[in-house]
């Protein structure tokens, strides 16, 4: 297990640099036992720059497509320079964005994405309610700002135990 968790921390880093040099930057890094056998995934991102982004902002196949060919490159080369497989199994590399309903996991990502609607389940209810949907309105001091109809719900982030945005038409 510990063997594993250091090589995952390897594939990280060099996701990362490989990333980097396209601008992006790792959002996630997860080894997942699927139908299809171990599916090695690494999910990029554009670096948070303040702004809301424009749907063409967002991670496109070509960035993904890069990343991979990129990574995988990288990962056969420490593989024949190590004598040792990156993760000591076959596994299918898969690289992709957060998508359109991306979790939201740190009070930068509540204010990056001010003005999006978003669903947030909490841990325990907060004045009888344990699941919100509305318009995030930002996050500060440690709480979440959720706008659900005329009334805004201060949700501390301690509390909150999964939150994402939710895809609007």
């Amino acid at each position: 297990m510990a063997r594993n968790h250091e090589r995952i921390g390897r594939i990280r880093q060099a996701a990362e640099r490989v990333a980097r040099s396209y601008g992006l930057e790792i959002f996630d890094v997860q080894l997942r036992r699927e139908s299809i056998g171990n599916v090695l995934r690494v999910i990029i991102d554009r670096p948070d720059r303040g702004v809301v982004e424009a749907p063409e902002d967002a991670v496109g196949i070509e960035d993904c497509q890069r990343v991979s060919h990129d990574l995988s490159a990288i990962l056969d080369v420490e593989e024949s320079e190590l004598g040792e497989a990156a993760l000591a199994q076959q596994y299918t590399l898969e690289v992709s964005s957060p998508g359109l309903d991306r979790p939201l996991r740190h009070e930068a990502d509540y204010r990056r994405f001010a003005g999006r609607m978003a669903k947030v389940v909490t841990t325990a209810p907060l004045d009888g309610q344990s699941a919100f949907a509305g318009r995030l309105r930002g996050g500060e001091d440690g709480h979440v700002l959720l706008e659900e109809g005329r009334r805004t719900h201060r949700v501390p982030l301690e509390r909150v135990k999964r939150a994402q945005l939710a895809v609007e038409f």
